[in-house]
């Protein structure tokens, strides 16, 4: 075998199915390969970037191995923006570029990139391959890189002639990483019974450790009240009566309310990042904090703990469990207040059904919520609708959550949505989107028809940047600066250039029935949703403030007036 029908033969032996990419020339062997090969499902994208954000959405949905393709040049700059958004959520990728021939690496040949050196801090690691007989190791090596340990996207360029070059070298099995040392829990255990207002902070680790029923069974044996980042929501299930929800910039002032009042932060899985913690020096300020997490870079690196665990955390929270079940928390009292907290200051919005009355993003998600099964897998983009979904929709497992944490990359959430949609070809998945994001990726509404994917798209449309103007709006005066999207075209029409049905609605009286029908349809199809321009998300911290001082909706409370001004 050359060097290309190689790499099909380590998909094979790794059961990868699906990899996501775009052909030319440096990496044409690879495709000519592709042409005898059976098993291996090419996806075409119609752009790089959306061919690695489709590989870090199927990642993400299924918990597997995601795979892009590229070819040198543009074909692998292109890709540089999803690779990132994978590197910081810690998605698991291998991400194949052809480069030029050896012996013109150097010269400036065309379509010549120091990929390497462009791709060294959005990388777990990366290869230039100088040998074929190094490509077996090399792909053993990254894909168990890729996997192992805290996930992320490892990168091989490869020469085209390395491709068409014979390998004698038969395959070697990578190193497996050794097992973390069992973690002694007896210094935490004993911080976490002494302490009488303990919390629970979840994040986007416990899914990327495989984590969830580990850590369902210890949130229900410790009753501690959660709160959760971003990337953690779903992790408690939505029938958990102690999930207070997102914290951080935009989350429920519960949440915010019981990290400011805790005396014991149990951090799994997160990486206290600053839109969760706000104000680092105003966060959690009466709290000792036990650290669990598969990074030691994690660990101290914004906060010292107090105790910190590393290792793997399934093996960690069967350990605590079972600590728990045979001596269980006395902390009802904590548990009502923040129960009583949640009830006062969660997310909320009015369910006007009034016929005529104008659709908000808040109360479209809580509809959408509650008229969708519990297994459909949300997509979203970033921007306020970003947020609307985080605060609204009540997802019962954080693998039906798929959203740009670390990198907020627009554009994320079509692409997101086709690799979820190969992860399962029966899911449920919706892209919900803004009209800035929607355009960022547009012309993949061409590879959710060439494969007719059943992709569900909704268009919150408020004609502008919205969360760049409620910034603007609330914190720089109201000066309004290149966020006007009123020129936008007409989607409906624009779905349907691509023979994707599509519907548009306004009225809250239509919210209902419009969902109703996009899950209804056999096959991909769109729903346009106008919303209002001036609508916020609430609430909100101002950047760089403590979460303590979040700003309410101003006609909810009218002192918060004051705070925007």
């Amino acid at each position: 075998m050359n060097g290309a029908q190689h790499i099909l033969e380590a998909f094979h032996r790794h059961n990868i199915s699906t990899v996501f990419g775009y052909p030319g020339g440096c990496i044409m062997p690879l495709y000519d390969a592709l042409v005898d090969d059976v098993g291996v499902e090419h996806v075409l994208c119609r752009h790089e970037q959306a061919c690695a954000l489709a590989a870090d959405g199927y990642a993400r949905a299924s918990g597997k191995l995601g795979v892009c393709i590229a070819t040198s040049g543009p074909g692998a700059t292109n890709l540089i923006t999803g690779v990132a958004n994978a590197h910081r959520d810690s998605i698991p990728m291998l991400v194949i570029t052809g480069q030029v021939p050896s012996g013109l690496i150097g010269t400036d040949a065309f379509q010549e990139t120091d990929v390497l050196g462009m791709a060294l801090g959005i990388v777990k690691h990366s290869y230039l391959v100088d040998d074929a007989d190094e490509l077996p190791a090399i792909l053993e090596e990254a894909m168990e890189l890729a996997e192992s340990g805290r996930p992320g996207p490892v990168w091989i360029d490869i020469p085209k002639d390395i491709l068409l070059t014979e390998v004698t070298r038969a395959a070697i099995p990578a190193k497996q990483a050794p097992a973390a040392a069992h973690a002694d829990i007896t210094e935490a255990l004993t911080m976490l019974r002494s302490a009488k207002k303990p919390l629970l902070y979840s994040g986007g680790g416990v899914s990327l450790a495989h984590a969830e029923t580990a850590f369902r069974e210890f949130a229900e044996a410790s009753c501690m009240p959660g709160v959760v980042t971003l990337k953690g929501i779903g992790n408690a299930g939505k029938h958990n009566p102690n999930d207070l929800g997102m914290l951080g910039m935009h989350g429920s002032r519960a949440a915010n309310k019981a990290v400011d009042e805790c005396d014991l932060l149990f951090v799994v899985g997160a990486r206290l990042d600053d839109r969760a913690t706000g104000k680092l020096d105003g966060f959690a300020p009466n709290a000792r904090m036990i650290h669990i997490d598969a990074d030691a870079a994690e660990i101290n690196k914004l906060r010292p703990a107090d105790t910190a665990l590393r290792g793997d955390l399934n093996a960690i929270l069967v350990s605590f469990t079972r600590a728990l079940k045979e001596n269980p928390l006395s902390i009802a009292d904590w548990q009502d207040q923040c129960r009583t907290w949640c009830t006062t200051g969660g997310f909320h919005t009015a369910d006007n059904e009034e016929a005529l009355a104008p659709i908000t993003g808040p109360a479209f998600i809580r509809q959408m919520s509650r008229i969708t099964p519990d297994d459909t897998v949300i997509a979203c983009d970033v921007g306020q609708h970003q947020m609307w979904v985080a605060q609204h929709y009540q997802f019962d497992h954080p693998r039906h959550h798929l959203t740009s944490g670390g990198l907020g990359t627009m554009g994320f959430g079509m692409p997101a949505a086709i690799g979820a949609q190969f992860a399962d070809r029966n899911s449920t998945v919706i892209n919900v989107t803004g009209d800035g994001s929607f355009m960022m990726n547009a012309q993949e509404l061409a590879t959710i028809r060439r494969y007719n994917l059943p992709v569900k798209l909704i268009v919150l449309d408020n004609q502008c940047l919205g969360m760049v103007r409620q910034q603007q709006e609330l914190f720089y005066n109201n000066r309004e600066s290149q966020i006007n999207l009123d020129d936008n075209p007409d989607f409906v029409a624009m779905a349907r250039a691509f023979d994707i049905p599509a519907l548009h609605i306004e009225r809250t009286d239509q919210i209902r029935r419009g969902i109703e029908t996009l899950l209804a349809y056999d096959g991909p199809m769109l729903l346009h949703v106008a919303i209002s321009r001036e609508e916020n998300v609430w609430p909100i911290v101002k950047p760089g403030g403590s979460n303590k001082d979040m700003i309410d909706e101003p006609r909810r409370n009218n002192a918060n007036k004051e705070q925007v001004a």
